[in-house]
């Protein structure tokens, strides 16, 4: 049988169909490592990481809106996709291929949809979804070149040819799919459990074991929440050094929007101005988001509007990346005197300026912040940001009155966690 790629006397073209559905399970396996590593952290030390550059970031998937359906995450399709491809090539037949066949075209076509959200939705690319991507491609290449077609010509041909799978297989491989879905289900359950009781209060007891530091010595003026007029009468302060362009921001403005709806009239927070952009900050050596020092202007001159306008910004995140997107912000506003005022020039870089007074966290850095989001909460720095249920248990601890915990050692802690919909955070 010549017209085919795994029943024929072609031990090649079944060794790289092998090839492509190991692949394919490798990286899902990994994906969805990263989907509960970065989901649920289990110490505030340390983060999930997957991130080369801005654009070539796994957060942004791990943390997206099609990551998992109720905790089952998109990498177990990918898994079960993949075993069907190695089970074919190990096990030849005709009903295999034909079933792999019909399967790899469809996952080729959910992998151009997933690939053109990452692209222009999430505007990053995870490297270990790249992975299944590609080995996705080379599957769906080899069973269109060499897989089993159909004599029938037109419509009717085309279709026996992509669209014939083997009921019995089709059947099973559902069933598998579903167990391993249910299984996957009550696996997040329990993490989601867990997250709100002893990792949550193990991270409290991280927290107070951190030395404490000063607040900046000139603390930003612009406000997202003011219980007490005196900065240090509210009985929880947030500094939050924050940068409009960066992901992780917006993670950290909708852990703070949550924490102001949880906590209302207890906390005082601080915007402190710190784009990633050497236009204005002197800390980054390229410019990493650029547009963020027009954004940080165009909130900064009217302090009356800063809130509305930090709301505007957040929600057109995406938008905010166009020239024309934010001088027609500015337009609305009519605060298109922004760009070139020097009392607002002058209090931004007195703001990012700040970031220069606390101790070097990097030798790669001058200064000692050299991220966005830092936040410092009741002089205790956390760099990056972590699930809400954790950060939430260290509010309710500061206000019951805290505790040791144990002695002060680290000088800051550094966690990443980006990029979930509010609509997550809120269910935690």
């Amino acid at each position: 049988m010549d017209h085919s790629l795994t029943v024929g006397q072609h031990p090649w073209r079944r060794f790289w169909s092998f090839l492509a559905g190991a692949g394919m399970i490798a990286a899902s396996a990994m994906t969805i490592r990263h989907f509960f590593m970065a989901n649920f952290p289990e110490s505030i030390y340390k983060g999930s990481f997957c991130d080369i550059s801005a654009f070539f970031n796994c957060d942004s998937s791990a943390f997206s809106s099609i990551a998992h359906y109720r905790g089952i995450p998109m990498g177990w399709l990918g898994i079960l996709v993949g075993a069907l491809v190695v089970l074919g090539a190990i096990f030849p037949s005709a009903a295999f291929e034909r079933t792999n066949k019909s399967v790899a075209l469809l996952n080729f076509l959910g992998v151009l949809g997933l690939l053109a959200y990452s692209i222009f939705f999430l505007k990053k690319l995870c490297l270990l979804c790249t992975g299944f991507y590609l080995f996705s491609i080379l599957s769906f290449f080899l069973f269109w070149k060499f897989g089993l077609k159909s004599e029938k010509n037109g419509l009717g041909g085309l279709m026996k040819t992509y669209i014939s799978p083997s009921i019995p297989i089709a059947l099973a491989a559902a069933v598998v799919l579903a167990s391993g879905g249910y299984g996957f289900h009550e696996f997040y359950r329990a993490k989601q459990d867990a997250q709100k009781g002893g990792i949550a209060m193990k991270v409290v007891q991280e927290y107070y074991a951190l030395a404490r530091v000063p607040d900046p010595s000139f603390i930003s003026p612009y406000r997202l929440a003011s219980a007490a007029e005196r900065w240090e009468d509210a009985p929880i302060r947030i500094v939050e050094f924050a940068d409009y362009r960066c992901s992780d921001c917006l993670f950290m403005h909708q852990l703070l929007t949550q924490l102001k709806k949880d906590f209302p009239d207890k906390l005082n927070i601080a915007f402190q101005f710190f784009p990633l952009e050497g236009k204005c900050n002197q800390v980054v050596e390229k410019d990493l988001h650029p547009g963020a020092c027009e954004l940080a202007a165009i909130a900064a001159y009217d302090p009356a509007q800063f809130p509305a306008i930090t709301e505007e910004l957040w929600a057109g995140f995406q938008e905010s990346k166009s020239p024309e997107w934010r001088r027609d912000l500015a337009r609305r506003h009519g605060v298109e005197a922004a760009l070139n005022d020097a009392k607002t020039s002058e209090i931004v870089s007195r703001i990012i300026a700040t970031g220069a007074e606390y101790e070097k966290t990097s030798d790669k850095y001058s200064h000692g912040i050299r991220s966005t989001p830092t936040i410092i909460l009741n002089n205790r720095m956390i760099i990056g940001t972590i699930p809400y249920p954790q950060l939430k248990a260290i509010v309710e601890s500061l206000l019951q009155g805290g505790a040791a915990g144990s002695p002060e050692g680290k000088k800051f802690l550094e966690n990443w966690v980006d990029l979930r919909p509010a609509a997550k955070i809120k269910k935690k």
